[in-house]
């Protein structure tokens, strides 16, 4: 079933909205221009226009409008970095906009005393909307500068040869070329906004993978350190036993006996190097947040309480963690504008609240935790805590881990390795 309109923004992050923002607001003034043709058929003083010149002019208008839009739908990916230029379509718009304002000036001529073309006001504008799509299609600025001034030059025979006075051509189009320095500017601004929005996001999303491999990168390191000595001298001491059990030498069990203290000394410290990795100091990981989230555009309240040093070290270490792994979900799974975290402290417990706003209102799955959720639950109830996803607004999302205080030191033990 096909998502409604108002569910389909909803289900959008922010690059998508600013697109469609854009996108129709670039629409929405192509549509103005056969609206600015009826009012200049129908504020015309005098008598009223002839219906050859008011037909064209109207038609004119239309079929411009159309072009304009269909140029648009392809100047805006182009503009984006997704599609080709569309060439095409902008001589095709070209073609019209010389034949029509020609069509518009020679339809309905001036007056003896050249001072009146009834169709001269709509030509400014025509040349406007043209020239709308035409400077996203064309994203350097300065052959759509030239296609402007061509634009311009290519008129003024056209309206001199109407009847048009020099001093009235001159005038209309100086006013036409300050309009379309405006318009282009305008919407060439437009576009360089939704495409600075999508390099945002892409460049979010590579901090996030950045900051993943730089972990992986830093955990081989210390593995390499740790297990690269032992499993050298555990194999030559293999070896060496290997001759001596040939020999039939009594030295090959001492030697096979130091392989195995070696074995166990290797496979504590991997323990410990494991156990290193998954340890967060808690003030640390708060402030580690607070710089990845302000970094990444969102708004970050802390409000730790007064009573965070007081906790046991175990209690810190699991809670940063728990700030560890939410950050990494607000940060690669919402497009969260503020995100606040909260500690307090209960009897005989300590409670850590995490909610950002960047969670769709739509979506259906907010209730079922991921597989980096399950894992920091399965952390949480190894040591006697609880991790639970409250419902709150729309839009918004809450972690809330609560860990008691008083888990006997054995059963830390245990779950730690």
């Amino acid at each position: 079933m096909e998502l409604r309109p108002l569910q389909r923004w909803r289900a959008c992050g922010k690059p998508q909205r600013t697109e469609i923002y854009v996108r129709w607001s670039l629409y929405a003034m192509v549509l103005i221009q056969p609206l600015l043709a009826l009012l200049t058929l129908g504020s015309t003083a005098g008598p009223a226009p002839a219906a050859a010149p008011a037909a064209l002019l109207l038609a004119t208008s239309l079929a411009s409008a159309a072009l304009s839009l269909l140029l648009f739908r392809r100047a805006l990916p182009h503009y984006l970095g997704r599609r080709p230029r569309p060439t095409g379509w902008v001589l095709a718009a070209a073609l019209l906009m010389v034949a029509g304002v020609s069509a518009l000036l020679l339809a309905d001529p001036a007056a003896p005393g050249g001072e009146q073309v009834p169709n001269a006001a709509a030509v400014g504008s025509l040349l406007v909307f043209w020239f709308a799509p035409v400077s996203v299609a064309l994203t350097d600025r300065a052959t759509a500068a030239l296609v402007a001034l061509g634009a311009v030059l290519l008129t003024l025979p056209a309206m001199l040869l109407s009847g048009l006075s020099p001093a009235t051509a001159l005038g209309l189009l100086t006013g036409t070329a300050l309009s379309l320095a405006v318009v282009g500017a305008t919407c060439r601004c437009s576009a360089w906004l939704a495409g600075v929005v999508w390099e945002l996001d892409e460049a979010r999303e590579r901090q996030a993978q950045l900051a993943v491999a730089e972990e992986r990168l830093r955990f081989s390191r210390d593995l390499h350190d740790v297990l690269g000595r032992n499993l050298t001298t555990i194999a030559l001491k293999s070896e060496l036993a290997v001759q001596l059990a040939r020999r039939g030498r009594p030295e090959a069990a001492d030697q096979m006996t130091e392989v195995q203290r070696i074995a166990q000394e290797s496979q504590r410290e991997v323990r410990e190097v494991v156990r290193g990795y998954r340890t967060a100091d808690l003030r640390a990981e708060v402030a580690g947040a607070r710089s990845v989230l302000r970094a990444a555009g969102v708004a970050c309240e802390i409000d730790l309480g007064p009573d965070t040093v007081t906790l046991p070290p175990v209690a810190q270490s699991v809670l940063g963690w728990v700030v560890r792994e939410a950050t990494t979900n607000v940060l690669r799974h919402s497009e969260a504008a503020n995100c606040s975290v909260r500690l307090r402290a209960e009897p005989g417990r300590a409670v850590l609240e995490v909610e950002n706003d960047g969670v769709p209102a739509d979506r259906k799955d907010l209730g079922r935790p991921g597989t980096g959720l399950t894992g920091l639950g399965e952390r949480l109830a190894a040591h006697g805590g609880v991790l639970t996803l409250p419902p709150v607004g729309a839009g918004r999302f809450r972690l809330t881990a609560a860990l008691p205080l008083s888990t006997p030191a054995p059963a830390l033990e245990v779950a730690a390795r």
